[in-house]
């Protein structure tokens, strides 16, 4: 029976969760508290009923780390997580985890317990105006009405329940914030004024139409016209710029952005954060080393483009970035969401499809992949160019694109060459050095949640593409440090076994994310580059002027995480070396969370990024 009838807060809570529960809700993250109690009793005994479908619902100490635990989860699988808490400040410790759904677009359905209204604005204990507590981050949000068991008002909230998690997917996925005032009894004591409500046999009509909500990209524009991709086959200085991307299916993400540059003959510049580099068989034009590149003035000014399609968001790399504002290109921006994704202000035009439309709808459709030509280096990451596609291309050789393309081509194998040969030779823990030892290590598809601040530029510059397949994960939404470990355990919670790369303040940042330990399902192994301080505020301006520089910037916190993960329980080793750092990452473990500290010289490798960075493109293009 899934409606507790004893009293009618758990009606109340039962038909909200049976709602969810057939809406298809799989994960609920329950923080501690007194007045959400209708609402945790209501959850943990749909997960412990025996008929069903049931949900996982997870106990978490503190606000903030639930928030980004439930994120991590969501994000990887594109599914709403619901996350539940007391009333007053526990749920604004929810907000910057809602900021971050917001922004990077991942479903969450927040369920805030609070005083009736007649506690409102009199002092009430643990009261606070909860009203829009999120601003406009939500979807949507709303205050329901107190609990009643009339039966016009039980279809009010099923209804409400089942509106707000659709929003939470539709247009574009994001939160959704529910306020549930409950009155007294919080606790599940019998009432004897709940026998008006039917039957429960009957009320099994009352969730009869419930079904769970189909993913299904909703575009306001589903087709583009062949004249704009004529325009775009016409021009013979384009890119293909993939920004940060966590696609729910990786390797189709990664086709069908191949079939466009193949279709084109345009190189793709992808990110670090884009799969795009880490299905490199698939794209004969990956260009992985464009920040270096563009170092080069002189090359940077042969290679400016006319036109570009942006997959997403734009990369992180500024180089890159003050080159589109500098050039001036015509751009269209691919991406289904209502938002403006250009913020180089630039002659851009949105084009709000999903990227799988652009494959499958006309370039499939009409036209054939415009095959590498004979003279173009093709990418060293595409390994089924064969011989007799080489012969067979000589009669579809034409001029298109033909020099700018082998432009990009040349100075890729080049740079990708010079940064692979000097990581290999690097012998000291170069912090730098861990980013393009993970892409040449680790395990086949293996989740990677890359924690904000040096760690996601290090990515940036040193990532080198393959065929791994490892999909990368990230908060860059918003691009804070905040719920980093927390994500991370999300991703990594009932999946294959994980790794994160982070800095010490990141982690430090989120230390009490280690208290999802004994409910933590899976292994997460954490690449722990400790510098002691803020890495990334080395490369700023402000680096040169200490005072302040070193205790308002970097600020040192000399944390001993050996003590640290045994009193959480966590496993730690001190790295020694790239080979034994090697050895630990290829296999994973299955279980467990580990901690693998590597300890470097934070202002030792600022100097060596700014006196190496430069050099790597140095010569070309003259």
């Amino acid at each position: 029976m899934p409606i507790d009838f004893r009293n009618t807060n758990t009606i109340w809570g039962s038909i909200l969760v049976e709602t969810l529960n057939r809406l298809g809700l799989t994960t609920a993250i329950i923080c501690p508290g007194s007045r959400s109690t209708p609402l945790a009793v209501a959850f943990a005994r749909c997960s412990q009923a025996n008929q069903g479908k049931q949900i996982e619902v997870i106990p978490v100490l503190d606000e903030r780390s639930a928030a980004f635990f439930a994120l991590g989860i969501a994000r990887k699988s594109g599914t709403p997580v619901v996350l539940a808490c007391t009333s007053g400040t526990a749920a604004a410790n929810f907000y910057p985890a809602i900021i971050e759904a917001k922004e990077s677009r991942v479903p969450l359905l927040v369920l805030t317990a609070d005083r009736p209204p007649e506690l409102w604005h009199c002092h009430a204990g643990q009261t606070i105006d909860q009203i829009k507590l999120y601003g406009n981050y939500p979807n949507w949000q709303v205050s329901l009405a107190a609990p009643s068991v009339e039966i016009g008002m039980l279809r009010y909230l099923r209804q409400t329940v089942i509106h707000a998690w659709e929003r939470t997917l539709f247009p574009v996925p994001g939160s959704v914030h529910l306020n549930l005032p409950f009155r007294e009894p919080l606790a599940p004591l019998p009432q004897i004024d709940t026998d008006i409500l039917p039957s429960p046999f009957e009320l099994e009509d009352f969730f009869a139409a419930i079904s769970p909500s189909p993913h299904l990209p909703i575009s306001p524009s589903p087709h583009l016209p062949l004249s704009l991709y004529q325009k775009w086959q016409q021009e013979q200085q384009g890119i293909i710029i993939a920004g940060s991307a966590q696609p729910q299916n990786p390797k189709s993400y990664c086709e069908a952005i191949a079939q466009l540059s193949q279709t084109l003959g345009w190189p793709i510049l992808a990110e670090g954060l884009s799969p795009v580099r880490n299905y490199a068989q698939l794209n004969p034009y990956l260009i992985s080393t464009y920040d270096l590149i563009l170092r080069n003035e002189q090359l940077a000014q042969q290679l400016k483009p006319a036109m570009v399609i942006q997959i997403g968001e734009l990369p992180i790399s500024n180089k890159l970035r003050t080159w589109l504002n500098d050039s001036q290109p015509q751009r269209w921006v691919i991406d289904s969401s209502d938002q403006n994704l250009d913020p180089l202000h630039g002659q851009t035009t949105h084009l709000r499809i999903d990227w799988s439309v652009v494959s499958s709808q006309w370039f499939v459709a009409t036209h054939q992949p415009h095959q590498a030509t004979e003279d173009l280096p093709l990418s060293p990451y595409f390994p089924t160019y064969s011989t007799s596609q080489k012969q067979n291309n000589k009669s579809k050789k034409g001029k298109r694109q033909t020099e700018y393309l082998q432009k990009w081509c040349e100075a890729e194998a080049k740079v990708r060459l010079a940064v692979d040969q000097k990581m290999s030779t690097v012998s000291h823990l170069f912090e730098g050095k861990a980013a393009w030892l993970l892409s040449q290590s680790l395990p086949s598809q293996t989740p990677l949640f890359i924690a904000n601040s040096m760690p996601v530029r290090d990515v940036e510059f040193f990532w080198s593409p393959g065929n791994t397949g490892v999909r990368p994960f990230f908060n860059r939404g918003a691009n804070g440090i905040d719920g980093t470990l927390s994500t991370a355990l999300g991703i990594a919670h009932q999946n294959q076994s994980s790794v994160m790369l982070t800095g010490d303040l990141a982690l430090l940042h989120d230390t009490n994310g280690f208290l999802l330990k004994s409910k933590f399902v899976g292994h997460l192994t954490i690449v722990l580059i400790n510098n002691n301080g803020g890495g990334i505020f080395e490369m700023l301006p402000i680096s040169q002027f200490d005072p302040p520089f070193e205790e308002f910037f970097a600020t040192p916190q000399a944390v001993n995480f050996a003590q640290l993960c045994c009193t959480y329980g966590v496993e730690h080793q001190l790295i020694q070396s790239w080979e034994e750092l090697k050895q630990l990452l290829n296999p994973l473990p299955t279980k467990g969370i580990r901690v693998l500290e590597l300890r470097t010289n934070r202002k030792a490798d600022a100097r060596w990024r700014q006196e190496h960075l430069g050099k790597f493109a140095v010569g070309m293009g003259n």
